[in-house]
């Protein structure tokens, strides 16, 4: 849609193409227009390159040549420009106009230039001339030079916008006029447009805008945004399943933009126009619509409501995006303590008529469009003297329809100072474009002072309710639980129902009623047939832990403590029936672990997956992430089980102050390390030459640990020691032949997988040759029963975890396991011993070499080291 048809620089004209860009083709280019003022067929391509062509030589000038301009403005050009708009010459002419006009603003950098374009009004001409905006190139190109016009908005530049005399501001009122347009890009071109606005410290203007157009616009984006949530939420009753995600998720990333959108506003901090939008916002969108979904259901009436979990999902938008202090406390102060059946009030007679009135909750639609209440403020007087706005001289001015005659006793009235006075003249339809609206919070402080706040809650009766009958509730109550501790919230109102809060004070206690509810929703997860989905589980861990953690201690009761703990056990039990000591169970084991670990809980992400609206869906065919939804087969049941045993493992061990000492299986800090020195005296150690996939080409001795196959080479400082040059878990290995070549193993050594549906990567793809095809078998056959004996040992670990009954393996790798034999495993570690290979202090002799034969003997002098030891097992096999 905003796609540039054509290339914007235009073709020469006869000899003067020669030379460009000059002034003296400038001046051949003003003959030109000002012999072809009509518009024909005939003439219109040549008008079309004259303006590109005009356009380039503007631009090569602010650079190079500043008579340029000069000569643009003593000839008027720009009325040219403006003649041909007028014509009604057809789109392709208004197309390559607007074109090169955006073009022209964009690469102007020279602020005199730029005020020479500006200068007589032109611009604002062309900004209101009436384009057909029903062609999508011209809309594309109308609102892309309004957005560039907006960039160059500053204290100096506005003043060629907005005129105080004609109170008068083209640039912004057009430019909202397009805030619901079909057309997404529009859409946020209309909104960078406005924050550009906002943004220039101009006291008049911002005056201007707050008392001409802050009510409508605000009033009619509103209602715009409510009616994008309440399609949202018909969207979500009528795709059980799953069928229309596309349009789900395009109207939950529509409601993001409005909420940054908003936000961007807020956090300009103009005071005034704050004001309006948090009235709009509280009482006429998130309390009526919103926050009144929360009441009962079944609850009768024509005021519109959504359904309980997209209410709290949205209301969980909120507080995650918005951070405007007065805005989220007051919504919170709702929420936590009010009376929601008080959040409505039933419209005085004649209040539809008056779309400035928000001070009333209740969600209704303008009675008059944008467009429309902008032409009518447009036209009503002369504007007075300006002072500086303020929240208390809000709706002070006068219309401008009054004559002299009726001003001054208004003036006598203020001159009074008595704001009574001042209210007394002022009629309802006189002045509905500069109504300042007053957030109703008194009706906050009217609530029972001995009303229970953990009975008001209603966000965790509707948690208690949904984890016995509901699984779509329970995450909803959860995240917009979670997202309470956000930027600008009051940590007393968190405190007074005892939620966990930034900055207060050390807590003795917490809410009993929200941890039984988790707890709840954990049982529930740990269950068979439980329905509640892992993200929800998540969830409602991190949100207990930080209910009952402080810094001295965790203050969580014993009975709490003890149902957590039940949690857990049948989490066990639940794991039981899906163990089966195969390979598959380990692999799944561990990718779960390491998911969980390396992708933790996002709360805000997750909260922008229009998914989790949904009714949890069984089928991975839909695309949604498998935390996300319920299990589907043995495989996906198992996956679940695992990771539901793993969050209230780390849950019960977080909250009793213990720390993990089984999981992972595999611990960084046990695992060989490349560089790393070890003691390899009476070590069995095979040579080989690695063949890399890239033909590279070494000399290095294979050893097999426990749990991992090094390749080493000697260590010429220390005779018996050796340099680890590369390690691999023996379980990610696979070993294969070479057909045409007994000496040699293919080994292919691969990267755990970050999740369980990502394609492995291999860290090791070698082709080792050996020097006999004897030595070629001990290698296959120990590193065989290396990854089998790994892969056994990490079982019987997952069976300690279930206290399941263990088989104990006697023997690994041929080094027995009991304590009197312990000190025989493959490598003793020295602690003192590991060092990188940039130790200063170790002398390399240039004469070592790792290509030794297998058994000979340690050079005289040298001592009794074993470094290159014959295998023992080579005798074995060479004997039988």
């Amino acid at each position: 849609m905003f796609g540039r048809s054509r290339s914007w620089v235009g073709g020469g004209h006869g000899k003067s193409s020669r030379n460009i860009h000059s002034l003296d083709h400038l001046k051949y280019l003003y003959h030109v227009l000002t012999k072809n003022t009509t518009v024909t067929e005939q003439n219109r391509n040549l008008l079309v390159e004259t303006i590109r062509s005009i356009t380039e030589i503007l631009i090569w000038g602010d650079q190079n040549d500043s008579s340029v301009f000069d000569f643009f403005l003593e000839k008027n050009m720009f009325v040219f420009f403006l003649n041909i708009l007028r014509q009604k010459s057809g789109r392709y002419v208004c197309v390559q106009l607007l074109q090169t006009l955006n073009i022209l603003f964009e690469n102007i950098s020279h602020e005199t230039s730029l005020y020479y374009l500006l200068s007589n009004n032109y611009v604002n001409s062309i900004i209101v001339h009436k384009f057909d905006f029903s062609d999508e190139e011209i809309m594309a190109y109308y609102i892309s030079f309004l957005k560039t016009l907006s960039l160059k908005l500053n204290n100096h530049t506005v003043h060629f916008f907005y005129n105080e005399h004609t109170n008068d501001f083209a640039l912004y009122t057009e430019a909202i006029k397009f805030f619901n347009h079909p057309e997404s890009m529009v859409r946020i071109a209309v909104r960078t447009i406005t924050l550009n606005v906002y943004k220039v410290d101009n006291q008049a203007m911002l005056h201007y805008i707050r008392d001409k157009t802050a009510v409508p616009y605000f009033s009619n984006l509103v209602w715009f945004i409510g009616s994008h949530v309440i399609e949202l939420d018909n969207c979500v009753q009528t795709d059980e399943e799953h069928r229309n995600r596309g349009k789900l998720s395009d109207l939950v990333a529509e409601h993001l933009d409005h909420l940054h959108y908003l936000n961007d506003i807020l956090i300009i901090n103009c005071e005034f126009l704050n004001d309006v939008l948090t009235d709009h916002l509280l009482n006429r969108l998130f309390l009526p619509l919103y926050v009144y979904s929360l009441e009962n259901p079944d609850k009768g009436g024509e005021r519109p409501k959504i359904s309980l979990p997209v209410s709290l999902y949205l209301l969980s938008q909120v507080f995650l995006i918005i951070h405007h202090a007065a805005l989220v406390n007051s919504l919170a102060e709702v929420i936590l303590n009010g009376d929601l059946s008080e959040t409505y009030t039933k419209p005085a007679q004649g209040v539809q008529r008056n779309s400035a009135k928000p001070s009333i909750r209740c969600f209704i639609k303008p009675t008059e469009s944008l467009e429309r209440s902008l032409e009518m403020n447009k036209h009503k007087g002369k504007r007075r003297a300006q002072k500086r706005p303020n929240y208390k001289n809000v709706g002070e001015d006068d219309d401008e329809e009054k004559g002299p005659a009726e001003d001054a006793p208004e003036d006598a009235e203020k001159a009074k100072g008595t704001e009574g006075g001042s209210k007394g003249v002022k009629t309802s339809g006189e002045r509905e474009e500069i109504e300042m609206v007053i957030m109703e919070r008194s009706a906050l402080s009217e609530l029972p002072a001995g009303t229970s706040v953990r009975e008001q809650n209603t966000t965790d009766e509707e948690k208690s309710a949904a984890a016995t009958c509901s699984v779509s509730v329970p995450w909803d109550s959860v995240s917009c639980l979670s997202s309470f501790s956000v930027p600008g919230m009051d940590p007393e109102k968190l405190a007074r129902i005892q939620l966990p809060a930034p900055g207060a004070a050390e807590k003795t206690t917490y809410n009993h009623l929200l941890a039984e509810r988790l707890i709840r929703i954990m049982s529930n997860a740990a269950q068979p047939d439980g329905r509640i989905r892992l993200a929800t589980l998540e969830l409602s861990c991190l949100l207990l832990k930080q209910q009952v953690q402080t810094s001295a201690g965790c203050v969580v009761k014993d009975v709490h403590l003890a149902c957590l703990e039940g949690a857990r056990e049948e989490s066990v039990h639940l794991v039981r029936h899906f163990y089966k000591g195969e390979e598959i169970f380990l692999d799944m084991f561990e990718d779960e672990y390491r998911s969980m670990t390396m992708k933790p809980m996002n709360v805000e992400y997750l909260m922008m997956d229009a998914s989790i609206l949904l009714p949890p869906t069984g089928t991975p065919l839909t695309g949604i992430d498998f935390v996300k939804r319920l299990p589907c087969g043995d495989v996906e049941k198992t996956r679940r089980a695992i990771r539901v045993f793993f969050m209230l493992r780390s849950l019960s061990l977080h909250l009793r102050g213990e720390p993990e000492t089984q999981l992972p299986l595999t611990r960084e800090e046990d695992l060989i390390k490349t560089d790393d020195v070890l003691d390899l005296n009476n070590s069995d150690l095979i040579a080989c030459t690695v063949i890399t996939k890239d033909g590279g080409m070494v000399q290095r001795f294979l050893a097999v640990d426990i749990y991992q196959m090094s390749l080493v080479e000697p260590d010429v400082s220390r005779l018996g020691w050796g340099v680890v040059k590369f390690a691999g878990l023996l379980q990610d290995m696979q070993v294969t032949g070479v057909e045409d070549d007994s000496r040699a193993l293919n080994i292919t050594i691969h990267k755990p997988a970050s999740s369980p549906h990502s394609k492995p990567f291999p860290i090791l793809q070698a082709t080792f040759v050996f020097s006999d095809h004897i030595r070629c078998i001990i290698a296959k056959q120990r590193l065989a029963k290396g990854r089998i004996q790994a892969r056994r040992m990490k079982v019987q670990r997952i069976a300690a975890l279930l206290d399941l009954p263990i088989q104990p393996t006697t023997e690994v790798l041929g080094f027995g396991l009991g304590s009197a034999s312990t000190q025989h495993l493959p490598f003793r570690f020295y602690d003192q011993g590991r060092r990188g290979s940039s130790d200063p202090t170790v002398q390399r002799s240039v004469f070592a070499s790792v290509d030794k034969v297998p058994g000979k003997p340690a050079p005289p002098g040298r001592g009794p080291g074993k470094f290159f030891l014959l295998e023992p097992r080579l005798l074995e096999v060479l004997a039988s």
